[in-house]
């Protein structure tokens, strides 16, 4: 029988930004069947591949280590062995101190085809976060990347410290903090003056990303005083000085702001983009699946008979995707709706509408149910009302119309489920007190939120963490689930969801700092 081989793809993720994935790489974790992943990424990559992927954690922290790097390389042969096509997603680059060369070697060994994918390393992405371009025009036109773990012990030494202090204009040492005295003597030793900038950047590109910055004399101390700890890189050299100019990450009004978009997997790319422009670092956790419902038969009846209703009630973009997806699977179009009066519930449902060629007729000025009874209801009576909706949806809409007089039919157009994602690392994220916000966009996303957590764990872990909410059905659903409500947005859209953050926390600073 013969072996059957799959493919290893060793991807560079980059330093925790997601935004800083590379096109290549997103691609080949989209079509992965398992994911090998490191300590220290940004658990929203993972979401770019496929929800049945396996994902295998297999990270190391200091103190801790889940796997060691053989067992790494024999987990990677196994699983290519398998056939399986393998993700292998790496911090930074895998060949700049990723190891990634060892894992290569393993599988060049083992005869299993593999293909690297670079990805942008924190040597040069971390300082350009902090304001620090490696090398410039008439400051620096070298650099070197040196690891910082090299132990100061060891009776030899594999670096050029000689060189190193007189032959390079700009110095980045990688995950270095343990060593920075030891580092510090060296280049002084050899040379280097005292007052060479140092700047020490610790979590670059992620919500924690702080950055202290001194000179060869000093840095030792100022570091003690700031319990500057890795993971972070060391910088030195003269284009240390720039950064009083370039600095540009830290004056975004959601800087140092880690916010979990909770909305499924589809949607929440708007927000997360504009809140990433706004400085947030944006955790992407699908807690629902927005999937076909389980019978199409009504919503069919509901379609081959649209001739018999007055007026069609859309109160999500959900309702109107897959209500003119099954439309156009009967073989039928939008001039099935022609003499229909159409109400959307908000601004992102009318564009929904608009985007399939059909404008409403009617939208309330407050995007909720009750508006919709309450300016609506009046003009239906004896009218035929036909209700496209999640098969979880709230009943009052139905039963308020039908006590105003009108007929109505509600139908499944889509249901809501769970998402049984990897919670893995999205509760480590909030066990280490890292999150500073959560987004809710839905009473479905508040319920399915505290099922994957568990009730008594979701309120433990949400202590401390400010909620938002898009309106106030979804703020009285987290409520009755035991969360405190931060605040809620006034006009019930993405835009006024992402504008309560704004004020809050923009208040939150001006008092801060008055």
């Amino acid at each position: 029988m013969t072996e059957q081989r799959g493919k290893v793809y060793l991807i560079g993720a980059g330093p925790g930004d997601v935004g800083l994935l590379t096109i290549k790489g997103q691609k080949c974790l989209s079509q992965a069947e398992v994911v090998v992943y490191d300590r220290l990424l940004n658990p929203s990559l993972l979401n770019h591949a496929p929800s049945d992927a396996e994902k295998i954690y297999v990270g190391k922290a200091p103190n801790r280590h889940a796997l060691t790097q053989d067992e790494i390389n024999e987990l990677l042969v196994t699983l290519g062995r398998q056939g399986k096509k393998v993700v292998r997603l790496k911090g930074g680059d895998p060949f700049v101190f990723g190891r990634g060369g060892e894992e290569v070697l393993a599988l060049k060994d083992a005869g299993i085809p593999f293909e690297i994918v670079p990805g942008i390393t924190s040597a040069i992405s971390v300082p350009a976060y902090a304001g620090i371009p490696v090398t410039h025009r008439g400051i620096a036109s070298t650099v070197a990347f040196i690891t910082g773990n090299e132990d100061p012990r060891k009776e030899s030494t594999a670096i050029n410290w000689e060189g190193l202090a007189k032959a390079v204009d700009t110095l980045v040492f990688l995950m270095g903090m343990a060593n920075l005295p030891h580092i510090v003597s060296r280049l002084l030793a050899y040379g280097r003056s005292p007052d060479t900038p140092v700047a020490l950047v610790r979590w670059g590109t992620r919500a924690e990303q702080q950055t202290l910055v001194g000179t060869l004399a000093d840095i030792n101390g100022k570091a003690q005083a700031a319990v500057f700890s890795n993971p972070a890189i060391i910088v030195v050299g003269e284009v240390v000085l720039l950064r009083s100019l370039m600095a540009w990450v830290e004056k975004k009004p959601l800087f140092g702001r880690r916010i979990v978009i909770t909305r499924p997997k589809g949607q929440a790319q708007s927000m997360a983009e504009k809140l990433t422009d706004l400085g947030a670092e944006v955790i992407t956790f699908p807690t629902i699946e927005i999937v076909p419902p389980d019978d199409w038969r009504p919503l069919d009846k509901a379609l081959d008979s649209l001739t018999d209703f007055d007026w069609v009630i859309f109160t999500s973009v959900n309702g109107v995707n897959y209500f003119w997806q099954r439309l156009l699977e009967r073989e039928y179009d939008a001039r099935s709706l022609a003499g229909l009066k159409i109400a959307a519930i908000g601004p992102a449902t009318a564009r929904a509408l608009e985007k399939k060629g059909i404008k409403a007729d009617w939208q309330p000025q407050e995007y909720v149910a009750e508006a919709i009874a309450a300016g609506l209801g009046p003009l239906l009576e004896d009218k035929q009302v036909l209700l496209p909706r999640a098969d979880i949806a709230r009943r009052f809409l139905k039963e308020e119309l039908r006590k105003q007089g009108a007929k109505v039919t509600e139908v499944a157009a889509y249901r809501t489920v769970k998402n049984e994602a990897d919670v893995i690392a999205i509760r480590e994220l909030f066990n280490n007190r890292k999150v500073s916000a959560i987004t809710f966009t839905s009473s479905s996303t508040v319920r399915s939120f505290v099922d994957l957590m568990g009730k008594d764990d979701a309120l433990t872990l949400m202590q401390g963490i400010d909620v938002f909410c898009i309106g106030p059905v979804t703020a009285a659903t987290a409520r009755e689930a035991g969360l405190s409500v931060t605040a809620t947005a006034r006009d019930y859209t993405e835009t006024g969801l992402i504008q309560a953050l704004l004020d809050c926390y923009t208040q939150q600073e001006a008092g801060e700092n008055n």
